[in-house]
């Protein structure tokens, strides 16, 4: 019989094999799973991903293979659906359509008879240039921010998988164990091994794994270095040797993440000190000579440029040397909660306690505008009340003989608020935006943390628990009865109260252990949502499968895994606590003490040129001050900043900085958190800002009483 070659076993049975494959309907690359897994990764970055793909596609720049690499590789790690051609063309387009946009606004106020808006126009290109940076460098922000929340979750990965391979010695099946249990984004990385050998891409999980790891070259060698010791524990025959080699590997984890964290601990004080000084202490020191230099050279300096320095510039700067400061920080510890999974995240994103925050602070914002209502609006004229009114008119004559408002009129059109009344009302308006984040942020926040503090006491009490179940497993008592001698040897805690229900749930209900726990609507785990207890209970399930010795190792080995790991983190906690301690007494003390101080003395200098410049007017000053008086003419009273604008400036940019330190102080402590950033914000804006309007309330009274006093004295 002849021999068929190739090419017609290819005719022969070609058509019959396209015949019937399913060719009516498009064929995804993709298994359904995995687009399910690219819709999970991309939610975060579709915005970007959107913007990149239609302004992206306007200018096409090829950038240079080394560039190209670099774009890829932090694409790759954001998991985002971009060309490295496109971030690029993004980032220049934005950069033209800004630039372009106040070069035409500029020409257009020209054109209509006004001067050429010199500080507009350079905003925008200020503004143009740090878009092109921004947009250019925002990959390798993303990517650094998806590597800083997948670290913090390096030990427990670690932890999982040789806890599993203590009993399983199966690698693939370790690496789907903890992709399950783990949170987003590791868990998702983790899956992505899995669905790059489902569509292809390699072919073995090994492969994949190793390709992964790749990814952390540079950022966390002991992460890779841990992975290779589990991977060759595969390749030891003696059980014993395996199990040592799969301690190593989490032991060289451990030992990483707390050699790095000392390095950065020591290495980040300078530039943390250098941040406050030049962020926070220089620019509040500089706020007290303004009022004396706006005098001096006449108009030049305005609040709108105070503004744009003191509320855009100067932050921005504060920002920029924090995020330096921040990319310094290594991966591997940090908070590994996930937000989103809590039941009460929907209280979180709700807008309802902002509008709740807003009608509490509308009054007082209300009250901080009203000098400018009395003198711009015709509210006044309507309710027949004056635009403006003495201190002796409204009984406080001891703050002086000036006005109220104290608006001045000139050939320029009215200059003000100059007066004190006008600065204290002022002071409600940096009060009222501090109240509006600090209420809405507590209001948000305070459930989520009751239940974070409820699910860590709970945790810090689990461990013990851990170990007592593991060694009455280990005496041979079943899981369906271990669970109620537990619970009655922790009577009166709150691990007591978990093992008590799920013994109720088994020994009531007829349920078995893993219903009992995990049970939608009556597992004990419902009620107390923790993913310590969650993935040390699957373990147990996992493991009693092998038999009861085996459970009982793999929950004792975790028990003990929790006290280094606890051990650990505390250590590094006492090595952040100086730093982190230090910058919230500079945020939340000196940083407004300063600002307050700074507030009285600009409202002294400005009352007593005030003074000055009413006495030279009217023709007492030379006489009364000899030689000083004629040093009056040097300053003009009319060009000053008023205090009333000079506080508002001082206020927001008070908020700025706590928004920023806060930001800087809980990511080194705690990694990527928004929840306890949120919190903390709220926390600090709210003590700060107390601190702030008391202090500055005091100065201002204070100074402004006594420089009235000595000059009325000395003026006659």
């Amino acid at each position: 019989m002849k021999r068929e070659s190739v090419d017609e076993v290819l005719k022969k049975y070609g058509a019959k094999i396209e015949g019937q494959m399913n060719s009516s309907g498009s064929v995804s690359d993709y298994s359904s799973s995995y687009d399910k897994f690219k819709g999970e990764i991309s939610r975060e970055y579709t915005t970007y991903e959107r913007w990149a793909n239609s302004l992206g596609n306007f200018i096409h720049i090829k950038p240079s293979k080394k560039d190209e690499e670099k774009i890829v590789k932090s694409l790759e790690s954001a998991h985002l659906s971009v060309e490295p051609w496109q971030a690029i063309g993004l980032s220049v387009t934005a950069f033209l359509a800004v630039f372009l946009i106040g070069l035409l606004f500029s020409v257009g106020v020209t054109l209509i008879g006004s001067e050429f808006p010199f500080l507009f126009f350079f905003l925008m290109v200020i503004f143009s240039i740090f878009l092109f940076y921004f947009l250019n460098q925002y990959p390798e922000r993303l990517a650094n921010k998806w590597r800083l929340k997948a670290s913090s979750q390096m030990v427990p990965a670690i932890l999982y998988i040789v806890v599993y391979m203590r009993h399983t010695p199966n690698l693939e099946k370790a690496i789907q164990f903890a992709s399950e249990h783990l949170q987003y984004p590791l868990a998702l990385d983790f899956k992505k091994i899995f669905y790059n050998v489902e569509i292809g891409k390699y072919s073995t999980i090994k492969e994949s794994l190793d390709h992964y790891l790749e990814s952390w070259r540079g950022y966390s060698t002991e992460f890779i270095e841990g992975f290779h010791l589990i991977e060759s524990s595969l390749f030891e025959p003696d059980s014993s040797r395996r199990i040592s080699t799969l301690e190593k590997g989490l032991q060289v984890v451990l030992d990483g993440v707390y050699e790095k964290m000392l390095k950065f601990s020591h290495s980040v004080r300078s530039p943390l000190t250098n941040v406050y000084m030049l962020g926070v202490v220089l620019p509040t020191l500089g706020l007290a000579l303004i009022p004396l230099a706006s005098a001096m050279i006449g108009g030049i300096l305005t609040y709108v440029h105070v503004f744009i320095l003191f509320n855009l510039i100067v932050p921005f700067m504060v920002y920029y040397l924090t995020d330096k400061v921040l990319n310094m920080r290594p991966g591997g510890y940090g908070e590994t909660t996930l937000l989103e999974k809590n039941p009460l995240y929907p209280k979180y994103k709700s807008s309802a306690p902002y509008r709740k925050a807003f009608w509490i602070v509308l009054p007082f914002i209300i009250l901080s505008l009203i000098p400018l209502i009395f003198q711009f609006t015709p509210i006044p004229e309507s309710l027949g009340i004056a635009k403006d009114f003495s201190f002796s008119q409204v009984g406080l004559s001891f703050l002086g003989n000036g006005n109220f408002f104290d608006f001045i009129e000139t050939p320029t059109g009215v200059k003000g608020p100059f007066g004190l009344g006008a600065l204290l009302l002022g002071m409600l308006f940096p009060i009222s935006i501090a109240l509006y984040f600090s209420i809405a942020y507590k209001e948000k926040t305070k459930d989520l943390i009751k239940e974070r503090k409820k699910t860590k006491e709970l945790e810090s009490e689990f461990n013990n628990s851990l170990f007592q179940l593991g060694n009455r497993l280990g005496n041979g008592v079943p899981p369906e009865l271990v669970f109620g001698k537990v619970a009655e040897s922790n009577r009166g805690l709150m691990t007591g109260e978990f093992f008590g229900k799920v013994n109720y749930n088994i020994r009531q209900m007829g349920m078995s252990v893993e219903k009992a726990i995990f049970d939608k609507t009556r597992g004990a785990i419902r009620f107390f949502p923790s993913d310590l207890i969650s993935t040390s209970m699957r373990v147990l399930i996992e493991s009693s499968k092998k038999g009861l010795k085996i459970a009982a190792v793999s929950l004792m080995s975790i028990s003990e895994y929790i006290k280094n790991l606890d051990k650990i983190t505390m250590r590094l906690r006492d090595l952040l606590a100086e730093i982190t301690s230090d910058m919230k007494s500079n945020m939340t003390f000196l940083a407004p003490l300063l600002s307050g101080i700074v507030v009285g003395l600009a409202a002294m200098i400005t009352s007593i040129l005030g003074m000055l410049n009413v006495a030279d007017l009217s023709g007492v000053g030379a006489s009364s001050l000899g030689s000083i008086g004629n040093l009056v003419d040097i300053f003009k009273y009319k060009d000053m900043i008023p205090p009333y604008f000079l506080q508002i400036s001082v206020g927001i940019y008070l908020i700025e900085i706590i928004f920023i330190l806060t930001s800087t102080l809980v990511t080194i402590d705690s990694g990527e958190d928004k929840l306890e950033m949120t919190n903390k914000i709220g926390i600090n804006l709210k003590k700060g800002m107390i601190l702030y309007f008391i202090v500055a309330l005091l100065s201002v009274l204070a100074l402004s009483i006594l420089s009235g006093t000595v000059l009325s004295g000395l003026l006659g």
